[in-house]
C-alpha cells in the first residue's frame, strides 16, 4: 500500500487541530485556584466564642468567595461586607464544601440559608432573602445551628488588630 504524503500531512494537521482545540477547551473551563484571605475580623458570640473571619471586601474577592476551598474548620468563616444594602443572592458554583450563609442587615441576622449544598454544574440555584442585606457571613454547614445562631441575633463584627 502506498501512502500519499499530502494525505499524511492533512491527517497530521487535522489531529493537531483536534488536539489543540481539546487543550483550549480544557483551559477555558479550568477552575480558579482557591482563594485564601487573611483573617482580618471576628464576630464574638454571646458565649464568648469568636468566629475568625476572612474579609472579602473587593469585587474580585467577593466573586471568588470560597470556591474550591475544603470544608472550613469550626469557628472560621468569610465575611462579605457591602457598601450599601441590596438584595443579595449567593450561589455555590465551584464551591466544594456545603455552607451556612448568614444574611445580615444593620447588625442583625435577617436570614439563614443552612446546609447549602455544593453545585458541581451550571445552572446553580442562588440563595438569599427577599429582604435587603448589607453583608453575608459564610461558615461551614451546620455551624449556625451548632453555635445557636438564629434570625434576629445581634452581629457585631470587629476588625482584628494586626501587629
Amino acid at each position: 500500500m502506498i501512502l500519499n504524503p499530502s494525505l499524511i500531512r492533512r491527517s497530521w494537521l487535522c489531529w493537531l487541530i483536534v488536539g489543540l482545540s481539546c487543550f483550549a477547551s480544557v483551559s477555558v473551563h479550568a477552575q480558579p485556584p482557591p482563594q485564601y484571605l487573611p483573617v482580618e475580623a471576628q464576630w464574638c458570640l454571646p458565649d464568648g466564642d469568636c468566629l475568625q473571619l476572612e474579609v472579602a471586601d473587593e469585587p474580585e474577592e467577593q466573586r471568588l468567595g470560597l470556591m474550591q476551598r475544603e470544608a472550613l474548620p469550626q469557628m472560621r468563616g468569610m465575611w462579605f461586607p457591602f457598601p450599601s444594602p441590596r438584595h443579595l443572592r449567593f450561589w455555590m458554583h465551584n464551591t466544594i464544601a456545603p455552607l451556612d450563609m448568614l444574611f445580615i442587615f444593620q447588625g442583625r441576622v435577617i436570614a439563614i440559608e443552612a446546609d447549602v449544598p455544593i453545585c458541581a454544574r451550571l445552572p446553580c440555584q442562588s440563595y438569599g432573602p427577599s429582604l435587603e442585606a448589607d453583608s453575608v457571613v459564610e461558615i461551614g454547614a451546620g455551624e449556625a445551628a451548632r453555635l445557636g445562631i438564629g434570625v434576629g441575633d445581634v452581629v457585631k463584627i470587629e476588625e482584628i488588630q494586626r501587629y
